[in-house]
């Protein structure tokens, strides 16, 4: 790294640190605003607030690195602008793309950042936030059972009817099981009042269980009880009835995988928000590099170009990247279009668009001016 890289990461650096702290001093200024009252109604530790803030960091940095990023090198490419420093530099035999080496260095650090943090930890925050909201609120650890929950196995045509289940425990409190023939019509049941799976040998443990078979009318074939029915055939297991009621905006690529694989039997509609985002984890962190080139081609002024027309189209271009992004998002999510088009569709178009503009500003050409027509 030769000095004037040092030096332009130096001038770069600075206000990067000031706007995503200063992103994250007001969401904490303003979240704790909000939820104050509830701690202290709560009598909630203080260990116990910077544990639930901690853990919304991920998330908070997720949207607030892009566009740290855009206005830092904005400020910073049109104060060296002004004092002719880029062009100094041009001068002395450098390319605008080797000037521009160590950020884009610097953008694939935060790419790599975003990447790992979007993994799991970011999209998580917000259900997290919710269970410590809920016991700082309340003052006790929130229920970690689901209650009432009705779950359908396509595939093998079983319904299940629980009332309370502990995933995590792979516990169930009393069960009902009805299994349907090839022409849907009810052939048996089983009931439970409470059962439990076993992972080693995938085994459904049904104790006190009942199990009833009847006919096409319904009338009642034959009942057998038996303290303790081992079942080895059913493929359902806690994660997969648990992941029928997971939200795909709160779960991590781990988690977006395991369900896209233990549910591939889902219609299509149903699993679309779920391709959506587990191509979305990996799309969404790219931005950084869209909007080093976007800033870059529309920072530095060479020329007698007022400075101010540069800094609004790169903010109008992240605007329409953003909102074309959460365009998208819900189109893929509505199965309108494919999961790996929503997702990573504007994140190509805007970087081809920041590939162009950098490549005219490199080159010395003038950019395209657009008018309506009669003006």
């Amino acid at each position: 790294m030769t000095l004037l890289d040092r030096y332009l990461l130096q001038k770069f650096l600075v206000p990067f640190l000031y706007c995503v702290s200063g992103f994250i001093s007001v969401w904490l200024v303003w979240d704790l605003s909000v939820n104050l009252p509830d701690f202290l109604s709560g009598h909630s530790r203080p260990l116990t607030i910077i544990r639930f803030y901690l853990l919304q960091i991920p998330s908070v940095l997720v949207l607030s690195v892009p566009v740290g990023l855009l206005l830092a090198l904005l400020y910073t490419l049109t104060q060296m602008s002004r004092r002719n420093e880029i062009i100094s530099m041009l001068c002395a035999g450098r390319s605008l793309f080797r000037i521009f080496i160590p950020l884009f260095a610097f953008g694939l650090l935060m790419t790599g950042l975003l990447a790992l943090l979007n993994y799991q930890l970011a999209p998580q925050a917000g259900s997290v936030r919710d269970k410590i909201k809920d016991e700082i609120k309340f003052g006790t650890k929130r229920f970690n059972g689901i209650s009432n929950l009705l779950f359908r196995n396509r595939e093998d045509r079983r319904l299940w009817f629980i009332s309370a289940f502990f995933p995590d425990a792979n516990q169930v409190v009393r069960l009902e099981i009805i299994q349907q023939n090839e022409e849907g019509v009810v052939s048996e049941k089983w009931y439970s009042p409470h059962a439990f799976y076993v992972p080693d040998t995938k085994t459904w443990v049904l104790e006190q269980a009942r199990h009833v078979t009847v006919d096409a009318s319904g009338n009642l074939v034959t009942t057998e009880d038996s303290p303790r029915l081992e079942i080895r055939t059913w493929k359902e297991t806690p994660w997969k009835i648990a992941s029928s009621l997971m939200n795909s905006e709160f779960l991590g690529l781990p988690e977006l995988s395991d369900y896209l694989r233990y549910n591939a039997e889902f219609p299509k509609t149903r699993l679309a928000p779920f391709v959506t985002h587990w191509h979305y984890r990996s799309a969404l962190p790219w931005i950084c590099m869209v909007v080093i080139l976007l800033a870059g081609a529309m920072g530095v002024v060479t020329g007698r170009r007022g400075i101010m027309g540069g800094i609004t189209v790169a903010i109008g271009l992240f605007a329409a990247m953003i909102f074309s992004s959460s365009l998208f998002i819900a189109l893929g999510k509505g199965d309108r279009i494919p999961g790996y088009v929503a997702a990573w569709g504007p994140v190509v178009i805007f970087l081809l668009i920041g590939i162009y503009l950098f490549w005219i500003k490199a080159t010395g050409r003038e950019f395209p001016k657009f008018r309506l027509p009669g003006f």
